[in-house]
């Protein structure tokens, strides 16, 4: 796959006004119109010149005429996760993006194989807090230089058929912060809530389904919810790597996880030191 990894690299040629030989100084790759359609060509230029504009020393087309797809639409160009999707999608070899700002940049024989993918793991209802707001800021491209894909595993813990649930925030009729338990009751909890029940029921309720979306980790790299402080953070969980975050985690606090599991798990993880 060729995918210029800033938009800066990326410049557009709609005609030769400093002659044909020159190239702006940050220039790799150029997209440029000709008879037989839209051309994506890499450069070479001097690397001993100065100023801004270099001597072109070599030129190679990588995509051309029926290879190019232009992407109809604007798009985030720092969402580099969204765009091998939607080159892929698109079924062209070449398909060129336009960001908000007229940036462009393109992706070459898509491929995801090379991405990171972060298993995702949160419960509904209420909302699912984690999963989506890392939807939200995958669409900001704040994860774009990161190159990840998050692959969402969401319980929805109305499944379980249970007489009672933790939280009234869920919508649920009977909850263990609003409402008497009853001996018999069928109970989905964590453990805060097991904790809980203990110690206003003792043994008289049990609990018959753990929600906690940390108990529901397979795979790794994860980031999961825990309402459990002393649990956030990266490291192991069941011999899998992963990221920790509070159940009322930050937007920012969500960023720093996902960005600290990335380089942990490429840079090597040493099981048995636990660094």
């Amino acid at each position: 796959m060729i995918f210029p990894p800033h938009c800066k690299f990326v410049g557009v040629a709609n005609g030769t006004p400093c002659g044909r030989d020159k190239a702006y100084f940050l220039t790799r790759y150029i997209v440029r119109e000709t008879p037989g359609g839209t051309e994506v060509i890499e450069v070479k230029t001097d690397p001993e010149e100065t100023g801004l504009l270099r001597t072109v020393l070599s030129t190679r087309v990588l995509a051309a005429g029926d290879e190019v797809y232009h992407y109809p639409e604007p798009v985030n160009v720092q969402d580099r996760t969204f765009l091998v999707t939607e080159a892929m999608r698109s079924g062209y070899r070449c398909t060129i993006f336009s960001g908000y700002g007229e940036q462009t940049t393109f992706v070459i024989d898509p491929d995801l194989s090379g991405f990171l993918r972060i298993h995702v793991y949160d419960i509904t209802p209420p909302r699912p807090h984690l999963s989506a707001t890392l939807t939200d800021l995958e669409r900001t491209g704040v994860f774009g230089d990161l190159e990840v894909v998050f692959e969402h595993h969401l319980r929805d813990i109305r499944e379980i058929g249970a007489d009672v649930y933790p939280c009234r925030a869920a919508g649920f009729p009977r909850t263990i912060d609003a409402d008497r338990l009853r001996p018999g009751d069928r109970v989905a909890a964590c453990m805060t809530g097991r904790e809980l029940i203990k110690e206003c029921y003792g043994d008289s309720v049990t609990v018959v389904n753990n929600i906690c979306p940390l108990e529901a980790v397979r795979a790794e790299p994860f980031i999961a919810r825990c309402c459990r402080s002393e649990r956030a953070g990266v490291g192991l969980r069941n011999g899998l790597l992963g990221a920790v975050v509070h159940w009322g985690a930050s937007a920012w606090d969500m960023v720093e996880a996902v960005r600290l599991v990335a380089t942990t798990w490429r840079r090597g993880y040493d099981r048995d030191s636990g660094c």
